[in-house]
């Protein structure tokens, strides 16, 4: 019979001291994150993992109450300095050693499975725990919320696509790489400078040279000049001009020609030239400084390229 008791009082010690490195081990953001998804474990532990104060004070409470009662029975057992000794090797090996370490490791399992007992033991010694909790809760305020910098969740994303544990695979660490990055990312970075960029006089006439000419180049927008090569006033939709008649001037095809374009900034981000074009519903601006220098062009696909970190190559390349 006191062995039968010694090992009851160790086995809730062990509960209670694994419980409280498992339980808290596990983040609070994560854990309602995964039952907003469904995870039934998750689902079992969030309720009560998110009362943190009352949960420590509650498994605080057992542990030092259990491990204190095997210490003063094992005490009446065996006399002197003997009962300390075992009392504490027992405690140390067996109530708080091997069950930190175990359901550490296994915090969701064995969480999820204790889940239904603690909320018996926190409903009973509620009259004890709660003044303490409500103190806590008034003193140190809720629990702060895990943040991580974009640094911090690329590198979490970076561990997980090297997992084998995880299904991320490597086009989506890419693509999540290039998404934290592209809003830092200028469009004097990515933009095609005007050395490079085909453009129009707006006096060209639609002619079999200039056809020809678009049929080389095989662009769906160019940026249309008049007089001087800087001196951009529109754009030229490509696809606009196949019902057009011969021999028109650029400036009078009218739908194919627009001249309400999207103008940026060299040291504009990324991201807020995207939102500019989705809103527009325009996929090329041009860039301009601020004496109103034209500089080159940027276009959807440059973004885009960005964010999934892979150049988009032309069906015809």
């Amino acid at each position: 019979m006191e062995y039968l008791l010694t090992i009851v009082l160790l086995s809730f010690s062990a509960i209670f001291s694994g419980l409280t490195l498992g339980y808290f081990s596990l983040n609070l953001n994560t854990l309602e994150r995964r039952a907003k998804h469904g995870n039934p474990e998750a689902v079992a532990i969030y309720p009560i993992r998110k009362q943190g104060n009352l949960l420590l004070t509650t498994l605080l409470l057992g542990n030092v109450g259990v491990n204190t009662a095997l210490s003063v029975y094992l005490g009446s057992l065996i006399s002197g300095v003997l009962a300390g000794i075992i009392a504490t090797a027992l405690i140390f090996l067996f109530g708080e050693i091997i069950p930190q370490a175990a359901f550490s490791r296994h915090a969701l399992w064995v969480g999820s499975r204790f889940a239904p007992l603690m909320r018996v033991i926190m409903f009973f010694v509620l009259p004890l725990t709660y003044p303490i909790a409500f103190f806590l809760d008034k003193l140190l305020g809720k629990e702060m919320p895990s943040l991580y910098s974009k640094r911090e969740l690329m590198q979490i994303v970076s561990e997980l696509g090297e997992s084998e544990h995880s299904d991320l695979d490597e086009d989506e660490e890419r693509i999540v790489h290039g998404a934290l990055q592209f809003s830092h990312t200028s469009v004097r970075e990515v933009m095609t400078p005007k050395e490079k960029v085909i453009t129009f006089e707006e006096h060209q006439r639609l002619n079999q040279e200039f056809i020809d000419n678009l049929t080389v180049h095989a662009y769906s927008r160019y940026p249309v000049y008049s007089g001087n090569p800087e001196n951009i006033i529109g754009i030229l939709y490509a696809r606009n001009l196949i019902s057009k008649s011969q021999d028109t001037a650029l400036c009078d095809t009218e739908d194919a020609f627009d001249r309400n374009f999207l103008c940026v900034r060299p040291n504009e981000k990324l991201d807020i030239v995207l939102a500019m074009m989705l809103k527009r519903r325009q996929h090329l601006g041009l860039v301009f400084s601020r004496n109103k220098q034209f500089l080159g062009v940027i276009s959807l696909e440059d973004i885009i390229e960005e964010i999934i970190q892979l150049e988009i190559e032309d069906e015809d390349e």
